[in-house]
């Protein structure tokens, strides 16, 4: 199954864009489920998958009743904690619900994808409409942090010890974590894992969508660090609501010239971008979303039977040439647009934290690289090269 990511900065059609893609591949042939937390004219507004037309089924997301869903499912859960205590069950009639809650709601929406939990998962496509940019790429983050957050504060080989639960409770002074804690845990994890899969998988790709334009030029630069930092590969980007040239009004003339330029700086970094006219009117159905689409088939995604293609590791490791190798590693990660500056690199046991900018991740070292010492880091030609020397302590003697 493709899956085609869709986002880009507020206000610049990422909604209309990825309907549009989802309804010209079903126009080609392809099995196509719509993901979106936001309303579709013409799109059926059901939260489970529904027929839009031959082809093309959509979800819409409801996070308020996943919050509800799911804290009353864990109130449930802790109720002989909460009676012990004297706690008041909530009632879901007056549960509000809370800041992040519609990210969760987005990546269960995808773990059911994923997992085959609608129509077995008998697509051949799945398009996603994700939040604007910088709230997508923390979003496509948040699995492998969460992951690694569960590993940190219960980690599986704890279990290990349920025998000696009652005794450690009585020397530490304090009850120890319940069973049910640690298989939800695993549970999360399972789940986690399955939308990273998903992310990461070789045949998902990214689809930015910009309306052309000094602002978004600047966005979309910021970002393919970020991109980079993540290792998500990305298709050429959508330019939207593409004014016509040669108007004879000056300020629509002058809007379509710089439209132009920012465009054709895309095109200088990259493969061209797609270009969507602009309809004159906001899309009001099927219709309005296939003229988008131009009949050419620009939104379409080809060979959604197939993979999307290997793509390179995000990084690689690479032997020190000169006469100063000796062994010397270099670990070695493609950063466009990092500026030395705002680059922050942290070795801490076997990994890495890097910043940068505004983007963080913590990136597991391969094993032979836990065996070295770090000796030295540049940033040169959008590529971070980070030097490590194999520790003496840490490697078997050969004579």
């Amino acid at each position: 199954m493709r899956t085609v990511l869709v986002t880009g900065p507020g206000g610049a059609g990422r909604t209309t864009v990825a309907a549009a893609t989802a309804l010209a591949s079903a126009r080609d042939g392809a099995r196509a489920l719509l993901i979106s937390a936001d309303s579709v004219p013409g799109f059926p507004d059901a939260t489970g998958p529904t027929p839009v037309t031959g082809g093309l089924w959509s979800v819409r997301i409801d996070s308020g009743a996943h919050f509800r869903d799911e804290l009353l499912a864990l109130q449930q859960q802790l109720s002989g904690v909460l009676d012990l205590l004297g706690g008041n069950p909530l009632d879901g009639e007056e549960l509000t619900e809370l800041p992040g809650s519609a990210e969760l709601a987005l990546l269960h929406a995808l773990r059911r994808a994923a997992h085959g939990d609608w129509a077995d998962g008998a697509y051949d496509l799945l398009v996603v409409d994700l939040p604007p940019l910088r709230e997508a790429l923390a979003l496509l983050a948040l699995p492998e942090q969460l992951r690694r957050y569960l590993r940190r504060l219960l980690p599986r080989e704890r279990q290990a010890a349920r025998a000696l639960r009652p005794m450690l409770a009585q020397l530490a002074g304090v009850p120890m974590p319940a069973q049910w804690l640690y298989e939800a845990a695993a549970r999360r994890d399972a789940e986690l894992a399955q939308v990273q899969a998903l992310i990461e998988d070789r045949a998902t790709t990214l689809r930015l969508v910009a309306e052309p334009g000094p602002a978004s030029d600047d966005a979309l630069r910021t970002a393919r660090t970020g991109l980079a930092l993540h290792g998500l590969r990305t298709e050429p980007p959508v330019a939207n609501r593409v004014l016509p040239g040669h108007s004879p009004d000056p300020f629509f003339a002058a809007l379509a010239a710089q439209q132009e330029k920012v465009i054709a700086h895309w095109d200088a970094e990259g493969p061209g971008p797609v270009r969507i006219a602009h309809l004159g009117r906001d899309p009001q159905g099927p219709a309005d979303l296939l003229a988008l689409d131009g009949g050419d088939g620009a939104l379409a995604v080809p060979g959604t039977a197939e993979t999307a293609g290997r793509a390179a590791d995000p990084w690689w490791i690479e032997e020190a040439g000169g006469p100063e190798g000796d062994g010397i590693l270099v670990w070695c990660l493609k950063l466009p647009g990092a500026v030395k500056k705002e680059l922050q690199l942290v070795r801490r046991g076997g990994e890495l934290l890097l910043t940068v900018g505004p983007f963080h991740r913590i990136v597991p070292l391969e094993p032979v690289l836990r065996r070295c010492t770090v000796s030295g880091a540049a940033l040169t030609d959008g590529v971070l090269r980070v030097r490590f020397t194999p520790d003496p302590e840490l490697w078997p003697r050969t004579s």
